[in-house]
């Protein structure tokens, strides 16, 4: 077969593979205990596998409407009117996705227009900075502040100018583990004031929340609400993450944008899938009572390395712990999550990745998303470090 031999103008040269399927890929080579990716090891409901048989048996297996099916977008309603307070209409405010990273990139395509800046705050979650220079929008860095990693909003209100498109938020935070407060959704409140500025929130970790704190979604907030794309995540709080199933909220004139980008990239998702979450979603302990179980998980990780060398400031929030190795080795931290997966047998993801001009605060990200016994085995070999 003859070659082609053209030049090939790459609109994302500088993306290579990501960093979860290197460690993971790393994590499998050296048989380690593989903590880097975030999705758990444990089994999701066996009642909400069995509703998904159901439905495919009874022959809900053709495509279901571009928007999601009406019955799951009336519960995702009810279910925001019952803990925000907050009402979205079925018909026009709410979509459901394939999963958060299609939702985000949908709603960047949908607004982002090539010379836009889009706000965003490092460490920063991998699929944001792609989509949106595929769009032909500019990133706008800000740092969050170590050790807490809050946000600086007066130097937000100093970047904030006339092509500022977007902010994008992320609470509760991945990699950090941090959440946002009131406090902060009052000052974006104030800044956005008055502009044309869109709000993207990624709350896929919306559930995941310790310590008595409560979520601040941005749907809380009149001024940040009318102007915000809000991204949901079926996958994190049901155990699923491989069904790719997540659901956007979003005035109508936001979601109509936001629809006529969604249906050429996906069109519609998972029907049987559909049906199964909209009955799974009426036992509301599932997601009520999820905060506490990951909070559990996330102190017996910490007992069970308690006396390492490894420090830490427990997760305020979603299914990672941040681990500072910084009195072990000064080794940079790309280099030390590669020694630690081939000597000791656990991977883990170092933070500096996270940042589009790498910062190596000598902290790797763990995900205690994992069944007790495999925290007990990663735990032990971390002992010995």
């Amino acid at each position: 077969m003859p070659q082609y031999n053209g030049n090939i103008h790459s609109k994302l040269p500088n993306v290579g593979t990501t960093i979860f399927t290197v460690m993971s890929a790393l994590a499998n080579q050296y048989n380690a205990i593989n903590l880097s990716q975030g999705f758990p090891n444990f089994e999701c409901s066996p009642e909400l596998v069995e509703l998904v048989n159901q439905y495919m048996k009874k022959g809900f297996n053709q495509y279901a409407p571009m928007q999601g099916i009406m019955p799951l977008r009336e519960t995702i309603a009810a279910k925001m009117q019952e803990l925000y307070n907050v009402t979205y209409s079925p018909e026009t405010e709410i979509n459901i996705t394939a999963g958060g990273t299609e939702a985000i990139y949908a709603a960047i395509t949908a607004v982002v227009k090539e010379g836009d800046e889009v706000m965003i705050f490092e460490p920063a979650y991998d699929c944001y900075v792609p989509a949106i220079e595929l769009s032909g929008g500019i990133p706008v860095y800000m740092q969050l502040k170590a050790p807490n990693y809050t946000i600086d909003w007066n130097e937000v209100k100093k970047r904030v100018n006339q092509r500022t498109r977007m902010i994008m938020l992320n609470t509760p935070h991945n990699p950090t583990g941090a959440v946002m407060t009131a406090a902060d959704m009052k000052e974006l409140e104030k800044i956005t004031s008055g502009t044309d500025i869109i709000v993207l929130s990624d709350e896929v970790y919306e559930h995941i929340i310790f310590d008595g704190h409560k979520h601040q979604s941005v749907c809380l907030f009149p001024g940040l609400a009318e102007r915000s794309i809000i991204v949901f995540s079926f996958g994190k709080t049901y155990h699923t993450t491989g069904w790719k199933m997540g659901y956007v909220l979003a005035p109508a004139r936001l979601m109509t944008e936001f629809r006529r980008v969604h249906q050429f990239i996906v069109f519609t998702v998972n029907t049987p899938m559909q049906y199964a979450l909209n009955d799974y979603m009426k036992k509301k302990d599932a997601y009520l009572q999820l905060g506490q179980f990951y909070q559990e998980k996330r102190d017996y990780f910490i007992k069970l390395i308690k006396g390492s060398k490894f420090k830490y400031t427990p997760a305020s929030g979603s299914y990672f712990q941040l681990l500072d190795y910084s009195g072990i080795t000064q080794e940079k931290d790309t280099e030390y999550a590669i020694r630690l997966t081939k000597e000791i047998g656990v991977a883990s993801v170092p933070t500096s990745v996270f940042y589009h001009d790498p910062i190596d605060n000598k902290l790797l990200r763990f995900c205690f998303a994992k069944t007790n016994e495999t925290l007990e085995k990663a735990a032990e070999k971390l002992m010995k470090v």
